[in-house]
């Protein structure tokens, strides 16, 4: 049964909450949460606030003045101050806006800083997937995708090009795709998998014409229906995927069979899970969280400051 759909993106039925109960993160951060919130710096007389952009020294004394701890490492990461500090042996991580208006942590700064897309960071890694573009690039974008939904298609279909043509080809980002495959479509691990063993015999660029034929050969399959109804699911088969890998020149059918990257496949959604990725798609750019399939404009704002900054 298909989920809840908002705004271009297919939403995760799990509830995350039974997952992050184990999670260190959260036992260590428990009594820093109590007095670690959302603040007005300039209320709190540690900081007098000016609306101007502040330096790392001063986010740093934010953040010790609220916690009494004081910082081991201080970055900048896209549009926040992140903040370390030891707590009970761990290091726990807090953030400051760049104008120095809210401190605290991550998820409780991203809600209080009203949703602006440039205080909106998340943190994820591009473990060791798929990479297309130059290595070295200044931008990368980690797009947490499902071959079977219908607006990660869209998105494909409509802004990947764009994307590719203004920012991947030239040097200025490159894209890292993971893996995200939603419960409720049948097809979405199988697919996440047969691309991995693609990319077993190919490497990272046999990885994405294969990413670019499923996505295809969707589009294909559904045009018999109605135009601009993405809210639906195409269906295909296991000798499908292995057909498609055949037409590229790759026999993956012993490798799809034994499941070899099964697992591989998971870890990804788990590593989306953590970085707060509720649907599909979903995309991190330098730690800048869009979520849903997003028109190109969206993503060249986003990618220009990341470029200007």
């Amino acid at each position: 049964m298909e989920e809840e759909i908002n705004k271009g993106e297919e939403k995760e039925g799990k509830n995350l909450t039974e997952s992050l109960r184990g999670n260190l993160w959260i036992l260590s951060t428990f009594v820093l949460a109590l007095f670690v919130v959302i603040l007005l710096v300039q209320s709190f007389g540690i900081f007098s606030f000016t609306g101007n952009v502040i330096s790392e020294d001063d986010a740093g004394k934010i953040i010790e003045g609220i916690t009494g701890y004081t910082p081991s490492s201080i970055e900048e990461v896209s549009g926040m101050y992140k903040v370390n500090i030891l707590y009970q042996g761990q290091t726990v991580s807090l953030y400051v806006t760049k104008d120095g208006k809210y401190a605290g942590q991550l998820s409780e700064v991203n809600t209080e800083a009203g949703g602006n897309s440039n205080s909106k960071i998340v943190e994820a890694t591009i473990d060791d997937d798929a990479v297309i573009g130059n290595a070295n690039a200044p931008v990368t974008i980690i797009e947490f995708s499902d071959y079977q939904c219908p607006f990660c298609r869209k998105f494909w279909v409509d802004t990947y090009s764009q994307i590719k043509s203004k920012y991947i080809d030239t040097g200025k980002a490159k894209l890292v795709f993971r893996d995200y495959p939603l419960n409720f479509h049948s097809m979405a691990q199988l697919s996440a998998e047969a691309a991995e063993c693609v990319r077993e015999k190919g490497g990272d660029g046999a990885y994405y014409k294969y990413h670019d034929k499923i996505f295809l050969e969707q589009q294909l399959l559904d045009s018999g229906k109605a135009n601009g109804d993405v809210t639906t699911t195409v269906t295909y088969t296991k000798d499908d995927l292995k057909k498609w890998a055949k037409t590229l020149g790759y026999d993956i059918a012993s490798c799809l069979d034994s499941g070899k990257f099964t697992e591989e496949v998971k870890k990804d959604l788990k590593d989306g899970q953590a970085a707060g990725i509720s649907g599909t798609p979903a995309f991190v750019i330098n730690g800048i969280l869009i979520s849903g399939a997003q028109q190109f404009s969206e993503f060249e704002r986003i990618i220009e400051g990341e470029l200007s900054g």
